[in-house]
């Protein structure tokens, strides 16, 4: 009942965070598995981050 009410106190969701994670998950499961964790840091910032290959 206190989500509700948050809800049409704020109108905000955590869609959008739902939506990273579920982003961040598929980039793990494509991988099978990092050798460290900067590794998993830098392809997640490429991926969310809208980071091009190769810029401009």
């Amino acid at each position: 009942m206190a989500n509700v009410v948050s809800y049409c106190t704020h109108r905000i969701t955590n869609a959008v965070a739902e939506g990273i994670k579920s982003k961040i998950m598929s980039i793990k499961r494509r991988v099978g598995g990092f050798r460290n964790v900067e590794n998993f840091k830098t392809a997640i910032c490429f991926y969310c981050g809208g980071l091009e290959l190769y810029p401009r």
